[in-house]
């Protein structure tokens, strides 16, 4: 009785879900009483809706923040010239806590149906949102957040320390509860394929990253990945790139590609000189797939390929003293079937670099760092990794955290604000200054509250800015920043 329950309660949820994959978008609006059947329903909408729109904030703000890309031309202003327009958080702060809605009530689903794997998922995916959003913003709503149906229409906001001492504990207690024995019988998920081993070493490996994260506020958290990679029975993680969180967007709908037009991607966009310039020192065999070659016009008009040279982020003056036509995007990069990097074997094996470096673990960085950057590869599908790579000077590891930060950057590419947050934790890559940048040549440290929350939730936005300090500026810094 019991297995033709479960038979018809996956049919069910199934004849639900295909009336929906018109669009995630449409599941998640109109839900009705889905995700009373099955903790399964939402999960396809969320993982596919969260990557694309981090895609769609790596391309609008990392690229720029970072010195991957520039718009172009762009005589003056602009967000790779540090010049933050107020309302550029509004499209994570809204879309993050809409998302938080649907993985609560997957999560009230899941405890309902007594699916520990499921719980665990959902954990898992909460604690992924909450860390970008308080690391994007400071203190924001936890507690009492998502909370409408309960009457709560104007939630408090937490300390960002608050927000990671919940988070990481519940990454804690998602790992306990998976069940590998015990199969996700509902609808095969976008991710995973309902591989339970491979969801709990995301777990983990986002529980890597969000205590790397904390580090220079509580070095304890040192420690406690010490332990972690020291316990692979107990905390498993990414050990390949196959392992890896990356969305495989098939370009089957609903899963296609977050670009409806894919030449947008490249619309008035150059490469950034920084970013190409190192990978030009490395010979780094990951040009041609992120970028085109440069050209320019010789005297007799003919078109001559240059190799690959970018445009300097935040450049001063007119587009006239530019005589070439620089690299801009690969357009296959987001052409389906693509790529949606979440959390990638490539940013464990450099946590674990690192962790070495520092002393923290008896193993050898050097072989953590190669790893990290052959991944970094891999992730990218470069066909052939050249086997004299790290003989080349400036890509071997040299012993330095700054060596390692760096090709962590390349890394990150493309994982929504990764490279950013990153960046503030360490100060590394250093990345070049012009006399045109704004804000006095200084990486912002944070985004401005959404421009509505003052007239939305009045008092939550004087919390919150009390709790920073008393201002709403993209100067300060938030609890774990170095």
């Amino acid at each position: 009785m019991n297995k033709i329950k479960s038979i018809l309660l996956n049919l069910l949820a199934v004849i639900a879900f295909t009336a929906c994959t018109s669009d995630f978008e449409e599941t998640n609006s109109d839900p009705n009483r889905i995700e009373e059947i099955s903790p399964a329903t939402l999960l396809n909408p969320i993982i596919y809706s969260l990557a694309s729109h981090n895609a769609g904030r790596a391309n609008a703000i990392t690229f720029d923040l970072m010195q991957v890309s520039l718009p172009y031309p762009s005589v003056s202003g602009g967000l790779h010239r540090y010049d933050v327009s107020m309302g550029i958080g509004n499209s994570s702060w809204n879309n993050y806590y809409r998302w938080l809605k649907n993985i609560k009530e997957m999560q009230t689903a899941a405890i309902t149906n007594e699916d520990v794997n499921y719980q665990a998922i959902a954990l898992t995916l909460n604690a992924m949102v909450y860390a970008n959003l308080t690391d994007l913003f400071g203190p924001v709503p936890m507690t009492e957040a998502v909370m409408a149906e309960e009457g709560i229409l104007y939630p408090e906001f937490d300390t960002q320390e608050e927000i990671y001492t919940k988070i990481l504990a519940d990454l804690e207690t998602a790992n306990s509860l998976y069940d590998t024995s015990r199969d996700m019988v509902y609808l095969e998920d976008i991710l995973f394929q309902n591989d339970v081993t491979r969801w709990q070493k995301f777990t983990n490996s986002l529980h890597m990253r969000l205590l790397l994260r904390i580090s220079n506020r509580q070095p304890d958290s040192f420690q406690q990945l010490a332990n972690m990679v020291n316990s692979p029975e107990v905390y498993p993680v990414f050990e390949s790139t196959e392992e890896s969180a990356i969305l495989q967007v098939t370009g089957v709908e609903p899963n296609v590609s977050p670009w409806g037009r894919p030449q947008d991607f490249r619309l008035s966009v150059k490469i950034a000189s920084f970013f190409i310039d190192n990978l030009n020192n490395w010979e780094d065999p990951r040009r041609p797939i992120i970028a085109t070659t440069a050209s320019e016009t010789d005297e007799n008009q003919n078109t001559i390929n240059i190799g690959y040279k970018g445009i300097p982020s935040a450049y001063d003056g007119p587009e006239s003293q530019f005589t070439y036509n620089a690299s801009t995007f690969n357009i296959e990069q987001v052409t389906n079937p693509m790529q949606i990097f979440i959390l990638t074997y490539a940013e464990v094996e450099f946590i674990k670099a690192e962790l070495a470096q520092r002393g923290y673990i008896n193993e050898d960085a050097k072989i953590h760092y190669q790893n990290g950057v052959i991944a970094a590869m891999e992730q990218l599908e470069v066909e052939a990794i050249p086997a004299n790579y790290f003989e080349n000077p400036e890509a071997a590891y040299n012993g330095s955290l700054e060596r390692i930060m760096l090709q962590k950057y390349y890394a990150l590419y493309f994982t929504d604000y990764q490279q950013w947050f990153e960046y503030r934790r360490t100060g590394y890559p250093e990345l070049p200054t012009t006399e045109a940048m704004f804000n006095e040549a200084v990486i912002p440290s944070r985004l401005y509250y959404p421009t509505d929350l003052a007239i939305e939730n009045p008092e939550g936005y004087a919390q919150g800015v009390e709790l920073l300090g008393g201002n709403d500026d993209i100067n300060t810094k938030v609890w774990w920043d170095n």
